[in-house]
């Protein structure tokens, strides 16, 4: 029996209400309690936005460690009022309405198992209603605007729109490092359909020479149409924002984006299970074997979210493979927080 209340005008006016609800909650905590609603991150944000907005480098304020790009989408945030400085928290809310729609139009998709129109959305509650989603958006965290362009991604996929899906995949690398490891489902399930032409096989002698043959054969025959064409348009995305973010801010935008992150001791308000060897690593630099665990934390990491999980299961489901990417990639990050 269908539900009047499982609309997308319904659900889709309910999520938009309740972040509008926590916006303006927002600004009357930050207005009058020292417990403030505003991430500090979104702070990071708009100063970095500020400077930019005055020709100088994002880099100027101290801990932002993001892509000069984040800087460059906020500078209305430098703009004088209320109104203005709060644009990134809506658009990052705005982010994730555009999500749960993207969830239900993959939900009713064949590929998201043709689910009807009421049941997509009912699963899209999960993410569209859900308080958590809504409040890290509407406190000032970016994180809704990584959410969309992933979930666009595995659309974009699902699709076939492979340059599409290849540009965002890009994109989305460019402003936060991890979600490479989708990469790697997405290329592994990229499988060129099975020729149906049968083809009669003559026997052959097993030389040296055609081992090598076939391995070649072999090697062209992963690299088909769609694989080949998802890599590049990632790699001409990333590639072109990284030269051209190094062309105007130059080492500065390699350190704080990305080498940093490589060495990041993060203690606080931390929940990975590393948290407590960090401590211990950042409290006694100088007595700490050469074998730096923040470096080293990535090993188990990536193995699993980058390597095992898109091997074992992306051939069969790109979406739980991804979810489980996921999953694997928070589980063994040596910074873990609620975001």
């Amino acid at each position: 029996m269908s539900s009047p209340y499982f609309t997308p005008s319904r659900v889709f006016s309910s999520a938009i209400a309740l972040r509008i609800i926590f916006l303006l909650y927002g600004l009357l905590q930050d207005a009058y309690s020292p417990f403030k609603y505003t991430d500090i991150d979104y702070m990071v944000f708009t100063d970095a936005a500020r400077y930019v907005s005055q020709g100088l480098s994002p880099y100027e304020r101290e801990t932002y460690r993001y892509t000069p790009l984040l800087a460059w989408i906020l500078i209305p945030t430098s703009w004088p009022g209320t109104f203005w400085f709060s644009f990134g928290k809506v658009l990052f809310a705005i982010s994730d309405v555009v999500a749960g729609w993207f969830i239900s139009i993959i939900l009713q998709s064949p590929v998201g198992g043709a689910m009807t129109t009421e049941r997509a959305l009912k699963y899209a509650c999960i993410w569209l209603l859900n308080p958590m989603v809504a409040t890290i958006s509407t406190r000032g965290s970016s994180e809704g605007l990584l959410a969309v362009m992933v979930v666009a991604l595995l659309w974009a996929v699902t699709r076939r729109r492979i340059v599409l899906a290849g540009m965002l995949l890009g994109l989305s690398v460019h402003l936060k490092i991890y979600p490479f490891i989708y990469g790697a489902s997405i290329v592994w399930s990229l499988e060129s359909p099975p020729d149906s032409t049968p083809v009669q096989k003559r026997p052959t002698p097993c030389t040296e020479s055609s081992e090598r043959l076939l391995s070649i054969t072999t090697i062209f025959e992963f690299f088909n149409r769609p694989r080949t064409i998802l890599i590049i348009s990632s790699l001409i995305t990333f590639i072109s924002l990284n030269l051209l973010m190094y062309a105007i801010y130059s080492t500065p935008f390699l350190q704080h984006t990305f080498l940093y992150h490589l060495t990041r001791i993060d203690h606080r308000h931390n929940f990975s299970p590393y948290n407590t060897l960090l401590h211990l690593s950042s409290a006694a630099p100088d007595k700490v074997s050469s074998l730096k665990l923040e470096s080293l934390a990535f090993i188990p990491q990536l193995t699993i979210s980058a390597v095992l999980i898109p091997i074992a299961l992306s051939k069969k489901d790109l979406a739980g493979t991804m979810l489980a990417q996921t999953f694997a990639f928070v589980a063994f990050n040596k910074v873990c927080t609620s975001q």
